[in-house]
């Protein structure tokens, strides 16, 4: 289960055998990807274009331009929304340790040194994977205590980019 915000309202997303159900409705289109960042999307007999403009998996957020318009999703899993009901959502985004690798691929930038603050939603990292660029944000206010990798260096999913402190 994840939970987002369409449009300003709060959304319930759920994966079936039958595919995926919103806000308790299935929920049927028809998707075709065009390119590694672009999909066609058929919905209640209307057409939409999206991109994916930005893919965080640490931060759990996606960015996309569908027809236009830009829409910036927060994914909450289902162990986000019992930490949220537990009260502790909010200590466990303080915590901060390792930045890691979401996924194999090619460092193309750094733009943090050393001892830079950053503010949640500073970029630091710049990922190529799958001929996409993927821009790797801050989760959080913090302090870059050590940079693990080089421009030009080849990663592995889960392998430590950025220690902060």
């Amino acid at each position: 289960m994840y939970q987002t915000t369409l449009d300003q309202q709060p959304a319930t997303i759920n994966f079936s055998a039958t595919g995926p159900v919103l806000n308790g409705e299935p929920f049927s289109w028809d998707l075709v990807r065009l390119t590694d960042r672009t999909l066609h999307i058929l919905y209640q007999n209307r057409s939409y274009n999206a991109e994916v403009l930005e893919l965080n998996a640490a931060a759990k957020t996606v960015v996309l331009k569908i027809n236009g318009r830009i829409h910036t999703i927060q994914l909450k899993d289902r162990f986000d929304l019992l930490l949220e009901k537990m009260g502790m959502s909010s200590a466990a985004a303080a915590k901060i340790g390792d930045l890691k690798a979401p996924m194999p691929g090619l460092i193309v930038g750094i733009t943090v040194a050393v001892g830079a603050t950053v503010q949640r939603g500073d970029t630091v990292l710049i990922l190529e994977a799958m001929k996409m660029e993927n821009t790797i944000k801050a989760p959080a206010e913090a302090t870059v205590k050590a940079i693990r990798v080089q421009k030009g260096d080849r990663v592995e999913k889960g392998q430590v980019l950025i220690e902060f402190g």
